[in-house]
């Protein structure tokens, strides 16, 4: 008897995102179970639950999500699965907290691919400042621009404090340099991005963070991005369908919400993909999502 595609799916949340089953079951996995109010301590137990219950063969037709809302506490969830695994009992793993890994890896891979094809330039030495950047997708954003070596800036509309806190544990969790400030009022913001390359917006959905005066304000703009859907946009002037599109002042350009979600599907789906077609264990953090996203940008080159 042929194996079913099994895919467990963990989350310390109190529900699993339906954005993740759609996709679980798009990407060919024909049973898909998720838990939920997951902790820290039960992963090891649930996964090893999950790999000796179908043998060495069994194992291949079976995989690990996990999900949440917390992107350190998915990656460290991610680790103790791996180290649970007991070879040849062993399945692969992806994490992919509020859909952030593959959101923030997408938004990153198409602003280094405007850079490029509009500026010929890279993240390097690029001051990049992110508003909403306390948030899930903005401090992993934050990582991927710091290991290309931007200079990273996350944002708070709240605080500087707020701002700090998500810095430095993000920092210290994933071994990268973040500077923390307040955008809170609009002279906070103007000297954020007087001298910014590259904005990124990834505050909740419907917020503007960023007006038309305030962006007109910078000079040095190459690059505004925004993962916001939901109206009115993050940054005024970026629709959600702009890929590349020149903004009203400067030589900078813009990517909206839809160019950034259709790399982030495409990533996602292939990296789901991959799990129940790979020959050895996977295991997918936002590292893996970021080398996937930039495959999948490049093919719009």
């Amino acid at each position: 008897m042929e194996r079913q595609y099994i895919l467990h799916m963990f989350s310390p949340g109190r529900q699993m995102s339906p954005f993740d089953i759609n996709m679980a079951v798009d990407a060919g996995y024909q049973v898909v179970v998720p838990y939920c109010g997951v902790g820290a301590d039960e992963i090891r137990g649930m996964t090893q639950d999950a790999i000796f219950s179908r043998g060495p063969k069994g194992v291949r037709a079976t995989g690990i999500f996990i999900g949440g809302r917390d992107v350190v506490l998915a990656a460290d969830m991610l680790d103790t699965a791996r180290k649970s695994m007991v070879p040849p009992f062993e399945v692969s793993v992806m994490a992919d907290p509020s859909g952030s890994y593959t959101t923030a890896a997408a938004l990153v891979a198409c602003v280094e691919r405007r850079l490029r094809s509009v500026h010929d330039a890279t993240l390097v030495g690029r001051k990049v400042v992110i508003l909403g950047g306390t948030g899930t997708v903005g401090r992993i954003a934050g990582v991927l621009a710091a290991g290309e070596g931007a200079r990273v800036v996350l944002c708070s509309h709240r605080d500087a404090a707020a701002a700090r806190q998500a810095a430095d544990e993000t920092g210290r969790r994933f071994d990268c340099r973040l500077e923390a400030a307040s955008a809170a009022n609009p002279s906070d913001r103007a000297g954020l991005i007087a001298d910014a390359d590259v904005v990124l917006a990834a505050a909740a959905a419907g917020v503007q963070v960023l007006d038309a005066d305030e962006r007109g304000q910078a000079a040095a703009l190459l690059v505004a991005a925004d993962v916001n859907a939901v109206p009115p946009e993050g940054i005024a002037g970026v629709g959600v369908m702009d890929d590349g599109k020149a903004l009203p002042e400067g030589r900078g350009v813009g990517i909206g919400a839809l160019a950034v979600g259709n790399v982030k599907y495409q990533t996602e789906h292939r990296l789901l993909k991959s799990m129940r077609e790979a020959d050895k264990p996977r295991y997918l953090g936002f590292r893996e999502a970021f080398a996937m996203a930039r495959e999948v940008a490049a093919e719009g080159d």
